[in-house]
């Protein structure tokens, strides 16, 4: 447990300075969301394009794992979609509870505590599935975004102003663009691969301080509390998301045992930034993710220390 806590100790730290920020006025009420575009036009782009160029192809090629992991979160996304849009929830606030069920916080956690407990052996496993994460689900729930955003306009419409909307999104672009390097095989040039280390370094540590400023503004204090959907999506991300991916890579795959406990330990990983990154900028409601984000985290040391104990 004190492994754990002591991983997602910055991460608490980090909002907290941005809490801080808000609060002693160091920060004005506009800051949350023009650092948020920070990382949305700027850093993300350049973490999503980095982490896809400088893939590899043999490296990331382990189809038994990236089945088990993906089943993971499409069953748990398109189950709280499913669920969100029976309860009247638009189509773009479904998405973001979808994200908030099933977005893995494997960049800030993952890495970190998959080094710790498993070794370098995790590290390839932990980028397949940081990239199906940040770039394939990321994806799948911007699309669904944008085109709950252009349902009200003529239903001829919708996909023509989806597709333009999607062809000008950044965390969209950005990884096409670094696939498209992987396959050609060249190397990054020296100074655009510093460039993007130290763009895509604020990614992270940015959108944690946004959800400090966020959590310390008024919109947050007033913001009516839904318990039990906070609840549901904490319960869906550090217990069903991992026991719906045991299922899949243990009885069902038939995985190796170090590939099940490694799938296994990445999707029970709390909510990463991404959710709340979409939420506040597409002005939807951050109130909930950010309080997901912040529960899961805090729980998560809890869940996963459970989880080892369990698996040993």
């Amino acid at each position: 447990m004190l492994t754990n806590l002591l991983i997602v100790l910055p991460i608490f730290a980090l909002i907290l300075a941005g809490w801080i920020a808000r609060k002693s006025g160091a920060l004005g009420p506009n800051a949350t969301r023009e650092v948020n575009r920070l990382v949305v036009y700027l850093a993300l782009p350049a973490l999503l394009f980095d982490i896809m160029a400088k893939a590899k192809v043999e490296q990331i090629w382990q189809p038994g794992f990236i089945v088990a992991f993906s089943a993971g979160c499409a069953i748990i996304f398109a189950g709280t979609i499913f669920w969100r849009l029976a309860k009247g929830r638009h189509l773009a606030d479904a998405a973001i509870d979808a994200l908030n069920a099933s977005y893995a916080n494997t960049g800030f956690v993952g890495f970190p505590l998959v080094l710790s407990l498993i070794g370098e052996s995790g590290m390839a496993p932990t980028l397949i599935a940081s990239i199906i994460t940040v770039c394939v689900l990321f994806a799948v729930a911007i699309i669904l975004i944008e085109a709950g955003l252009q349902s009200e306009t003529r239903r001829r419409d919708i996909v023509f102003k989806t597709l333009v909307s999607l062809c000008k999104n950044p965390l969209l672009v950005s990884p096409v663009l670094g696939a498209v390097f992987m396959l050609s095989g060249l190397p990054l040039p020296a100074p655009v691969d510093s460039f993007l280390k130290l763009l895509s370094g604020a990614a992270s540590p940015c959108a944690l301080i946004a959800l400090g400023l966020f959590l310390a503004g008024p919109q947050a204090a007033t913001a009516a509390s839904r318990v039990s959907t906070t609840g549901i999506l904490v319960g869906l991300k550090l217990v069903a998301q991992p026991i719906v991916t045991w299922i899949v890579a243990g009885p069902m795959l038939g995985l190796a045992p170090l590939s099940v406990h490694t799938v296994v330990l990445l999707a029970a990983l709390p909510t990463g930034t991404g959710p709340f990154m979409l939420a506040e900028f597409y002005g939807r409601e951050a109130s909930l993710t950010g309080r997901v984000v912040l529960i899961t985290t805090i729980l998560s040391v809890l869940t996963i220390s459970a989880y080892l104990i369990v698996a040993r």
